[in-house]
């Protein structure tokens, strides 16, 4: 059976948006500990700030669980995030696959590491940039 914190986990990523944001504080210890390929943050606080900052700037975000395998106090999540940004991809959805490791107690998520491919979350959806990676990693393909 899966652990209550996980469970919550995947109910509160599947459900997220930037009207109830608070509800990460379900999942999360005040000491969380948070890092992506892009920011580390440290502390309840500095995490929702974080999520709110990025929300701000996204049209739409949804994330899709996928897997979950998890052992004693650890677990990988493997996830699909669909999100649309303005300036990102012609405004169009930028499709992202990722894992997180997550390290938990019986209430709470303690840490939190996300790995991503950024050039799929960022680099390819920029005019020009994305054109050249995606370029670059045809030819890098053996």
């Amino acid at each position: 059976m899966l652990p209550t914190v996980l469970q919550r986990f995947t109910e509160v990523y599947q459900s997220l948006a930037k009207d109830n944001l608070s509800t990460l504080q379900t999942v999360y210890s005040p000491d969380i500990s948070f890092q992506d390929p892009l920011h580390q943050v440290q502390g309840y606080a500095e995490f929702e700030a974080y999520f709110a900052r990025l929300y701000t700037h996204l049209t739409s975000c949804r994330f899709e669980i996928k897997n979950l395998f998890y052992q004693d106090q650890q677990a990988c999540v493997i996830w699909i995030m669909t999100f649309v940004h303005p300036r990102l991809n012609s405004g169009q959805p930028v499709r992202v696959e990722g894992a997180s490791h997550l390290q938990f107690n019986d209430d709470y998520i303690e840490k939190h590491r996300d790995y991503t491919d950024l050039g799929q979350m960022l680099y390819e959806q920029i005019p020009v940039l994305g054109a050249v990676i995606r370029t670059l990693k045809k030819r890098a393909v053996v």
